[in-house]
């Protein structure tokens, strides 16, 4: 079992909560509070919701060749997000598969922070500043809390120093006020919804954590925990990677969008391009035919032989009223509208492919 070796200054918050702490990158996370679930869900696509998403893993890198660093490390050009803006993609095995994912965001003066999961992202990109003018850091100091949902804009620009409602997606502002704290906000998030990533030092994080809190609560928003993010990025169709993208290639799934096979070589380049074509399965949308959520890890059939299996975290989303997993199965049955069956410990399910996001975003 891995050690709880990371401790987030917000611990003593959680656990007032309630908070269920289990490991989750070496620090305690609450899987729930005292709240359901569903209530929390139900906060963030009416109101707003806030998650101390400090677990996730965060370095810097500095220095007259740090992009160059990154663009060699990353399938997406470095060179071309503007100081202000940031990208998501993925970082690859020289093998061209998928080790990690993250955003890299560019802090002007050739200064970048990438924040990304358990995986290999910071090892792949210290493998690629070797012989180049650059530094790469972990950055074990920066507490990262989410807030989001459609109350989210009004709540922080009430007490911000700058108009957040300027930001546009994926673009933050460096140093900003929050509550009277210096602070880093990015239009960012990981629900579907419009919402701000507030990066803050362990110092002032339980000062901003106490305000949204306050400020927040007769605007109905709530602590949330881990266990609530699981339905959310469901229904907006968003990949986790411990469940979704390792050791796959982005053509197996649909992240062929954030490769840029005109740029200057990266790690992977020549295995990626000749895998592609080649695709051993695609990632689809799944509805399942059943009023819980499956297990994960179900193999999936079409005429009664095997074609794939269900990913791990599916989900019954109670507001579509709604089984939903993802799933890998032969590329010649991705069509949206496919029928499959699904083979479960209580017997065979039927399931069709459909289009993710089922969220529709456009009514937020």
């Amino acid at each position: 079992m891995t050690k709880i070796t990371r401790t987030s200054a917000l611990t003593a918050r959680h656990l007032d909560l309630g908070g269920n702490l289990q490991e989750y990158i070496r620090m305690g996370v609450p899987l729930t509070y005292n709240t359901d679930p569903k209530k929390e869900h139900d906060a963030i696509r009416e109101a707003a919701g806030m998650y101390d998403f400090t677990a996730f893993l965060k370095f810097r890198v500095s220095g007259p060749e740090a992009a160059d660093a990154l663009n060699h490390a990353v399938t997406f050009d470095v060179t071309a997000i503007k100081p202000g803006h940031s990208k998501y993609g993925p970082f690859l095995r020289e093998t061209g598969v998928i080790c990690d994912d993250g955003i890299v965001f560019n802090l002007g003066d050739n200064q970048w922070l990438a924040c990304h999961g358990d995986g290999c992202a910071r090892n792949m990109v210290e493998l690629s500043a070797e012989g180049r003018d650059c530094l790469v850091e972990y950055d074990y100091w920066t507490h990262l809390i989410s807030l989001q949902g459609p109350k989210a804009l009004d709540l922080l620009n009430k007490h911000a120093s700058d108009d957040i409602s300027a930001l546009d997606y994926f673009t933050h502002l460096n140093e900003t006020e929050l509550f009277g704290c210096k602070v880093m906000i990015s239009r960012t998030g990981f629900s579907g919804e419009r919402g701000y990533e507030i990066m803050v030092g362990p110092d002032k994080a339980v000062i901003i954590w106490d305000s949204i809190l306050k400020h927040g609560k007769d605007m109905g928003i709530l602590p949330c925990a881990v266990e609530s993010v699981f339905p959310l990025r469901m229904e907006a169709g968003l990949l986790w990677r411990r469940f979704d993208l390792m050791e796959n290639t982005p053509w197996e799934v649909n992240m062929g969008w954030v490769v840029d096979s005109n740029k200057a070589d990266f790690r992977g380049k020549e295995a990626l391009m000749a895998a592609k074509g080649k695709e051993r399965f695609k990632l689809v949308g799944l509805e399942v035919d059943i009023q819980e959520a499956l297990q994960g890890g179900e193999k999936v059939f079409a005429d009664g032989k095997e074609v794939g299996k269900v990913n791990d975290k599916p989900v019954w989303t109670h507001r579509m009223k709604k089984s939903l997993a993802l799933g890998q199965v032969k590329p010649e049955l991705k069509a949206v509208g496919t029928k499959l069956e699904i083979q479960r410990e209580e017997g065979m399910c039927t399931a069709t492919v459909v289009k993710f996001p089922v969220y529709d975003v456009k009514t937020r």
